[in-house]
């Protein structure tokens, strides 16, 4: 792949994959799998998730971040490391920076029975009583996204050479998160540090990331070359990229690519952008050491081994969403 052709993420249709077509099926891996090593991102088309579903959970989420910041922060738990529910205005930064982002958001997790959360040591969903809708809305995106991100991650398997069934067993109940963002607006801009930045930039810690489209603009992805180019989905489509903990089980042979949203130009921040991302974690007891398959003498091995579980505390702690013991 040229890198020319990397000022546009490769579209993508998941249908390839599924459809019972071995030479469509074998294409869409070769080309996903080019994508991921390239720049780390892909648009995906016929995900699962439909036009109504998608409108209904923006509506909700607006909804909700519409709340007075007293009735939101009803629905904060510290406790949880920002795991569950509303985290609040500026809480969240970047690792390696002190500045927070200017974003609100709400994490939605596995629903599962009380007996089956505490074995998998997950803290139960937290519901806004004020917005009934948002809890359906959720969780059926959730289960679609879910349901995209499993045969995504089937592909990259066979991409790899592995199982294709190999990740199944490491996402079933996986430790994955729906967050709904808000990037608020700002009335006066010399009102937030300098260096306030919607989301600066940073790598996911997920295995993949789906990304609903988003209501504004403002994503960008780092080139190799370090050149920052724009990320837009069209209305069909939704972007999926590769985390911090594929990169890592794979040797960095798949790319988890820095990104960031900016800042709307001076006299348009006081408007609203809303994002829904779906962070595919595997269970926390995942081995994340590097795959045999990914190591040589050109790549020799990137990483000490760690589980998935603990390496999701060092990236929590990194954040501010954690505090270290």
């Amino acid at each position: 792949m040229s890198e020319q052709l990397l000022d546009k993420i490769p579209s993508l249709d998941l249908a390839d994959f599924t459809s019972g077509d071995a030479d469509k099926k074998n294409q869409f891996v070769q080309n996903l799998g080019e994508a991921f090593q390239n720049i780390g991102f892909v648009a995906i088309r016929n995900h699962g998730l439909s036009d109504t579903l998608t409108q209904d959970l923006y509506d909700a989420a607006k909804n909700f971040f519409s709340l007075p910041d007293e009735v939101k922060q009803k629905y904060e738990r510290p406790e949880l490391a920002g795991q569950r529910g509303y985290i609040g205005k500026g809480k969240e930064h970047a690792k390696g920076r002190n500045t927070g982002d200017l974003k609100e958001f709400y994490h939605v997790g596995q629903e599962l029975p009380d007996e089956e959360l505490k074995a998998e040591n997950y803290p139960a969903n937290i519901w806004p009583e004020e917005v009934p809708e948002f809890k359906e809305t959720a969780l059926q995106a959730y289960r679609a996204l879910e349901k995209a991100g499993h045969n995504m991650l089937r592909a990259i398997a066979l991409y790899l050479g592995l199982n294709e069934s190999y990740f199944d067993d490491k996402v079933y109940h996986g430790n994955s998160i729906l967050r709904q963002i808000h990037y608020f607006p700002i009335e006066d801009p010399d009102s937030v540090p300098a260096d306030a930045v919607r989301a600066a930039e940073h790598g996911d810690i997920n295995l993949i990331t789906l990304l609903m489209g988003a209501s504004a603009d403002g994503l960008q992805v780092l080139r190799r070359d370090g050149k920052w180019i724009p990320i837009t989905a069209l209305p069909e489509q939704i972007i999926v990229n590769v985390g911090d903990m594929l990169s890592r089980h794979t040797n960095n042979k798949l790319k988890s690519t820095i990104h960031r949203v900016v800042n709307p130009p001076r006299e348009l921040m006081h408007t609203s952008r809303f994002s829904i991302p779906f962070f595919m974690h595997p269970r926390s007891e995942m081995d994340l050491t590097c795959l045999e398959s990914c190591i040589d003498e050109e790549n020799p091995k990137a990483y000490t081994d760690i589980t998935a579980g603990d390496f999701l505390t060092e990236r929590l702690i990194e954040l501010g969403l954690l505090k270290k013991k």
